[in-house]
């Protein structure tokens, strides 16, 4: 195997990617349920896969409640599969808008904790206008201001991690010494958005420091990944627009004196995986058949804030409507989609086929998804991929019975872990000593 190794996680989105997901599952309500969580972690750690990632949510499914959510608190599921899995890795979804940095900083040092050092926090800065009136907010926080506060929010979670040193926990019982004091160093930050002095009370990462994640394509959002980011979640249609992207990221990385390696860039990748060719397109128009385009439609005519009846399925797309009404998604995945639109002149039928509210999509075999996984990673349009299923368990077992194999048998992907902490399948050095 190569030095530079591919990465894969499973991005676990309730009941599946494609909207079809829960009416075709077993169980429809299954995203309630811990075991289902359980066997997807199982089925990631067979398939040795880096991690299980966790998005979240505050709403549910607003405005009209037509498929699953993320209903749990990704620490449940995620605790959970920690304890039914041996290496795993486990990334949490962590809104930096509502949640403070010390407590954000405590849930994720006590689950890395627990799980031997498997875990890392996914950074978002919320921009679902719904939640703010959750948290007794009118309004949500300009893009701006929430950025300002999650790269704040960041730097104190990081200070309250390096609050202990290695050493620190002495824990030696024939002499009664618990701690080394001089181990413990409190922080003492005053910034524009927080006031936090004092140590995080649970004692150093097992990997010298969570692993953290970044999702967001704005300049603020990769510019708050270039100076944090381990790993950058993000969406990209075609390979030029991720190389374009792969390379800014990385000399911004440089710019602050990190090495670039050290920054992974991850797009999200959905595989819809049969036998032959055809085999795969039948069960992609079986699945569209079963969810219909109208939950689609409206998915789609929201997040480019248009009315869904100014969508005709073999129309082109209103660009004239799109560029006055502006979208208010996010800037990422409606950047991806338009991009898309605009350079092959697909209609909205053509448009809605190839998953706009989501991440780029391959209907095809093991080999052909390979393939593509190939030449992305190859071309340095990737340093690995967050997979989604089109439903669960079945989705993913493809993935892990058919296209993992095929990426091993290539010598792209591990045969089997070679550490036992989420920062060792990265790839990743301990962030200090």
């Amino acid at each position: 195997m190569s030095t530079r190794t591919l990465h894969l996680n499973v991005n676990v989105n309730n009941s599946g990617r494609h909207p079809a997901s829960w009416r075709v599952a077993q169980d429809p309500l299954a995203f309630l349920d811990l075991a289902f969580y359980e066997n997807i972690g199982r089925l990631a750690e067979r398939g040795k896969l880096d991690a299980v990632f966790f998005s979240d949510g505050f709403d549910y499914g607003l405005p009209e409640v037509s498929r699953p959510w993320q209903a749990l608190d990704p620490f449940i599921p995620l605790t959970a599969i920690a304890r039914v899995t041996e290496r795993v890795g486990l990334v949490a979804t962590v809104s930096s808008s509502f949640n403070h940095p010390y407590n954000i900083a405590r849930k994720i040092a006590s689950l890395d904790y627990v799980s031997g050092g498997r875990v890392a926090w996914n950074v978002v800065a919320t921009r679902n206008a719904h939640s703010a009136g959750l948290f007794g907010l009118e309004q949500l926080a300009g893009h701006d201001e929430r950025y300002g506060r999650a790269a704040e929010a960041v730097e104190v979670v990081k200070g309250l991690w390096r609050s202990w040193r290695r050493d620190a926990l002495v824990a030696d019982q024939a002499s009664g010494r618990f701690a080394d004091l001089q181990g413990i160093v409190p922080i003492d930050h005053q910034g524009d958005y927080y006031r936090v002095k004092g140590a995080l009370n649970v004692p150093r990462s097992p990997q010298g420091q969570p692993v953290l994640l970044q999702a967001g394509g704005s300049p603020q959002g990769i510019a708050l990944a270039a100076r944090h980011a381990d790993a950058v979640f993000t969406v990209n249609h075609s390979l030029p627009a991720a190389q374009a992207f792969y390379r800014e990221l990385k000399a911004q990385a440089s710019h602050h004196g990190r090495n670039p390696d050290h920054v992974l860039i991850l797009p999200g990748l959905f595989p819809i995986l049969g036998g032959t060719e055809e085999e795969a397109q039948r069960r992609k128009a079986w699945l569209d058949e079963v969810s219909g385009f109208d939950e689609e439609l409206r998915t789609l005519a929201a997040a480019l804030n248009i009315p869904a009846e100014a969508l005709e399925l073999d129309a082109p797309l209103p660009w004239a409507q799109i560029d006055a009404a502006g979208a208010k998604s996010s800037q990422g995945f409606v950047g991806a989609v338009l991009d898309l639109a605009r350079r092959e002149g697909l209609s909205v039928r053509q448009v809605l086929a190839r998953n706009p509210n989501g991440h780029r999509s391959i209907v095809g075999t093991p080999e052909q998804v390979a393939d593509s996984i190939a030449q992305w990673f190859n071309e340095r349009g990737a340093d690995g991929f967050n997979l989604n299923a089109d439903f669960f368990p079945e989705g993913l077992e493809a993935i892990v019975e058919h296209l993992v194999p095929e990426l091993q048998k290539r010598g792209l992907f591990r045969r089997d872990y070679e550490g036992s902490t989420l920062r060792s399948h990265l790839g990743l050095p301990l962030p200090f000593d």
